[in-house]
């Protein structure tokens, strides 16, 4: 059974610590469901479940899903599935909604994620932990004294989560560059690449493209980091963030910045979409991961999941009219690029694919431009792929998106 998206919207997408620094991945998740079903056409209680997610997690709401389900004015017999894999968890989502609609389970989902980098959530450092479970569980008053008398003031200070792999202890940052080092990559490539990001994303705003998408909030109704003024000379004046030194390249022109904002996708089986009239934007034919140990590549999985993605639709590379692929760094775009096209000396069973048209890729911007709200990304792409391939009157289009811990996920989205 084909799984049709009926519809989308996601919130502007801004730099965190900004104008939703009041707003919490709940509110924003609240948000983009409630006016999602709003413009939607038919009854709410169509919607059988929603899987939603965000990566930095909030303890105090372990099934985000629910609680949106619960606080948005939506029948409460609706299921609500949380879902949580970094950059991909928007994919992820979306995947197990159509996989639920395709045997049948379900005829109708919502997916997404929402993603609140201004209120991460805050930890005791491990120590701290140790101390406050150890005085809880002191029961006599003369053993919660003896606990006690172990504090420190530095067990109170709080710790943002880390940007450091558990695995490795690099940065995602420092394994892009690492990865760049190892390609080839040069800085010019990188930044030109940012710009393009840019330049794209400023006309689809432009056009009305982005605006499609939006539904504002607190007085804001459009991503705030696009810079379409500015020129290859501003991006090439920045300096290296991860790699000081001479040979670092990775600055915060060609990155993608920290970002709050949520999205959502409609999905539906095909049947119940013409039985109740929806527009069908697309259909999501499928999803393919892949995974990679972190110290190959951290960001090189769409290196093996795209051609995955490819065999096992039955389709090659030429057949394929548009690419969105997930702006992380310019030069991890540029590292898969060069491995889709060349392969991957790591993993030599990886072949190239043939060359793939730069101006098929990313034709509204990236995530560069557009910002990245870890779990919101899957929900922003596949919007921009069924705009792009509505308005380019052509068939077929491949998401890519890395992920950290070595992952990836590649979708395939169609139009009749």
């Amino acid at each position: 059974m084909r799984v049709a998206i009926v519809g989308g919207v996601r919130t502007p997408f801004v730099k965190a610590a900004g104008v939703f620094s009041a707003y919490s991945a709940l509110d924003l998740g609240k948000h983009v469901v409630v006016n999602c079903v709003q413009n939607l056409g038919f009854e709410a209680s169509l919607i059988d479940d929603i899987y939603f997610g965000t990566v930095l997690l909030d303890p105090r709401i372990p099934n985000l899903a629910r609680e949106i389900v619960l606080r948005s004015g939506l029948p409460k017999t609706i299921n609500g599935h949380f879902v949580s894999n970094n950059c991909i968890t928007g994919l992820v989502a979306a995947q197990v909604a159509a996989e639920a609609i395709s045997v049948g389970r379900i005829r109708c989902a919502l997916a997404g994620g929402s993603e609140s980098m201004s209120q991460p959530t805050l930890t005791f450092p491990r120590p701290g932990e140790a101390f406050f479970l150890a005085l809880a569980k002191a029961r006599r008053p003369l053993d919660k004294l003896r606990v006690a008398r172990r504090f420190r003031p530095s067990l109170l200070f709080p710790q943002a989560p880390s940007p450091k792999e558990p695995s490795t202890g690099l940065t995602m940052g420092q394994h892009c560059e690492l990865m760049a080092q190892e390609l080839g990559i040069a800085r010019r490539a990188q930044d030109e690449l940012a710009l393009r990001s840019h330049r794209q994303a400023q006309l689809a705003r432009d056009e009305g493209v982005l605006k499609e998408q939006i539904v504002p909030l607190g007085g804001v109704s459009e991503d705030n980091l696009v810079r379409g003024d500015t020129s290859l000379e501003k991006i090439a004046s920045l300096g290296p963030v991860f790699d000081r030194g001479s040979s670092g390249s990775i600055t915060a022109g060609n990155a993608s910045a920290l970002t709050d904002g949520a999205s959502v996708v409609c999905l539906m089986s095909e049947d119940l979409a013409h039985e109740v009239g929806a527009k069908i934007y697309g259909y999501l034919e499928r999803v393919e991961y892949a995974a990679v140990p972190p110290g190959d590549g951290l960001l090189m999985a769409p290196a093996l999941a795209l051609p995955k993605l490819l065999t096992r639709a039955g389709l090659e590379l030429n057949q394929i009219d548009l690419f969105e692929v997930h702006e992380a760094f310019a030069a991890q775009v540029l590292c898969n690029l060069h491995a889709w096209e060349h392969g991957w000396k790591r993993y030599p069973t990886t072949q190239g694919l043939g060359v793939i048209d730069r101006d098929r890729v990313n034709i509204y911007g990236g995530s560069i431009a557009l910002g990245h709200p870890f779990a919101a990304t899957g929900g922003r792409v596949l919007m921009n792929m069924c705009q792009a391939l509505e308005r380019r009157g052509v068939r077929r289009g491949i998401i890519s998106v890395c992920a950290a811990g070595g992952g990836a996920a590649a979708a395939l989205v169609t139009r009749d």
